[in-house]
């Protein structure tokens, strides 16, 4: 496993190294580039999670968690522990965006607003930490 990430490095430097030199000479062909292979990325993840979801693969799964004896709905606890990380941390940073932009404005007209721009930024990171306080007590339920 080691030696696939030892190659996997040198390899992906090397991707964004081209990148980079062909982004400065032909911007055009790299976007098109990027998007047909992101596209093609996401259609071979939406392909795998269709062919491990089929019902003959299904149904082995199931029976393989009722020999070990654990639930069969930790999934959808997991999935949505998973969902509140990303959406509340998403949210968290479109907040401390705004808000530290004005923060810093305000600052720059009357540096005496330091602490309560502070704390104006502060609870805009507190969507974050409740989003992972969600996800700590549905991994607990899982």
């Amino acid at each position: 496993m080691n030696a696939l990430w030892l190659g996997a490095v040198p390899g992906v430097l090397i991707v964004a190294w081209a990148v980079r030199r062909f982004a400065a000479r032909w911007p055009w062909l790299v976007t098109r580039a990027l998007v047909l292979a992101n596209a093609v990325l996401f259609a071979a993840a939406v392909s795998a999670v269709a062919l491990l979801l089929t019902p003959d693969r299904a149904g082995a799964g199931t029976t393989a968690a009722a020999q070990a004896g654990t639930g069969g709905a930790g999934w959808a606890a997991l999935l949505g522990a998973a969902i509140a990380v990303a959406g509340s941390s998403i949210g968290a940073a479109i907040a401390v965006a705004y808000t530290g932009a004005a923060a810093l404005a305000a600052l720059s007209e009357r540096p005496e607003l330091f602490g309560r721009a502070m704390v104006v930024v502060g609870l805009a990171e507190g969507i974050a930490i409740y989003g992972l306080i969600i996800a700590i007590i549905l991994i607990g339920k899982a």
